[in-house]
């Protein structure tokens, strides 16, 4: 068993820019500070450039791992995860991101072709936004990312996607991960900065093994409308600020 990321603590750029210009600038800008250790691609970038491209801006800056969030994967029916994985690791990337919401079968699947392919697996099952859950007016049901998760550990899974600006259900779901993985999990989190989440209250829930997924507070720091208009220099202050938060929660 490994985990995605070798570090216990660290920041993860969400790295959501349109061109292949403000990606570029955004990993050399933050690919040496010291608690950057993966950078996660979307699809925007994915379908808007392809992603062997992606992958091949980090590639010239660094060996960190590279993670492909669909946005969301593992919500088709069960034959095509095979399609996926090996989409995936013809690409380069490290590791995928699966919400599967299109039950159980899927994920099972989904997660057994991504293995086979080497590639490694992470899988999510509360969003951050409002209305996702059942009673929040949403459609999925209230227990299913317990069930989601739960399928994952006894596949093998131990990295896991959290919703960082909800510390109650980070504590809750790292409860249920931790007993059924005898405490050998590592948990990624997005929901900050725009969605309001603190890293300081979500590293008290989450534990000595976390990962911050970050965006915006990244590649545009202070609210800044348009990314390619941002200095390298302001993208690096803001990952290295970022890093010491996360080091010292």
């Amino acid at each position: 068993m490994s985990f995605v990321i070798k570090a216990e603590r660290s920041i993860i750029p969400a790295c959501d820019v349109s061109t292949l210009e403000d990606f570029r600038k955004l990993v050399r800008a933050t690919h040496d500070v010291e608690g950057i250790s993966a950078y996660k691609v979307g699809f925007d970038l994915g379908l808007g450039h392809g992603l062997p491209a992606v992958v091949g801006v980090v590639r010239e800056f660094t060996d960190l791992p590279v993670i492909y969030d669909h946005q969301k994967a593992g919500t088709d029916i069960p034959d095509t995860g095979k399609n996926f994985a090996r989409r995936m690791k013809t690409s380069g990337v490290n590791a995928a991101i699966l919400f599967p919401q299109a039950g159980p079968a899927t994920e099972e699947e989904w997660i057994k072709a991504l293995q086979a392919a080497g590639v490694g697996v992470i899988v999510g099952g509360e969003m951050t936004h409002p209305e996702y859950l059942e009673p929040e007016g949403g459609y999925i049901a209230e227990t299913a990312p317990q069930q989601m998760y739960r399928i994952a550990t006894r596949k093998g899974v131990r990295s896991f996607v959290v919703p960082g600006n909800k510390p109650e259900k980070v504590a809750g779901y790292r409860a249920l991960l931790e007993e059924a993985c005898d405490g050998q999990v590592e948990l990624m989190a997005p929901g900050f900065v725009k969605q309001k989440g603190k890293i300081e209250d979500t590293a008290k829930a989450a534990g000595d093994r976390w990962h911050a997924i970050v965006g915006s507070g990244i590649y545009a720091p202070g609210g800044a409308k348009d990314p390619s208009k941002v200095a390298e220099e302001d993208i690096h202050t803001a990952a290295k600020e970022l890093c010491e938060t996360i080091r010292g929660a």
